[in-house]
């Protein structure tokens, strides 16, 4: 009963350490999204290897919850952007998250929260070409 109790105690501890950067974080991601949202369709040229960096590069540092990744790839798709694109960037805005690097640094690790995020940066390009590909062919 020991343990359960300092375990919880050390949880507690942790998130409570952590709320003021989240918080921060969040409020930086409140008031830059809708910038960048604006931005989106302008940008992409339709250069495949560019605009997936470009998408990637977005999405990594728009970071949310998938479902509202969802969303903003429909209006992206609606805008004229590609589907090249909108998978890089609904892939990095899921896996990828520059904003929260320190906060995920701090508790996993330098190492981890670099590799974790550079493995998915590039993995996000790389799926987005092979779905695309993937989608002609069939």
């Amino acid at each position: 009963m020991q343990d359960i109790r300092s375990s919880l105690r050390k949880t507690f501890q942790s998130i409570q350490a952590s709320l003021p950067i989240l918080m921060g974080v969040l409020l930086v991601l409140s008031i830059l999204n809708p910038l960048f949202k604006e931005y989106y369709p302008k940008i992409f040229t339709g250069n495949y290897l560019v605009d997936p960096l470009i998408g990637t590069i977005a999405g990594s540092f728009s970071f949310g919850i998938p479902i509202a990744s969802y969303v903003v790839g429909g209006e992206l798709l609606k805008e004229g952007v590609s589907l090249l694109v909108v998978t890089a960037f609904i892939f990095s805005w899921t896996t990828v998250g520059i904003p929260m690097i320190f906060l995920e640094s701090a508790h996993l690790g330098k190492r981890f929260a670099f590799m974790r995020n550079a493995l998915n940066f590039f993995l996000a390009i790389l799926i987005a070409m092979l779905t695309t590909i993937t989608l002609r062919i069939f």
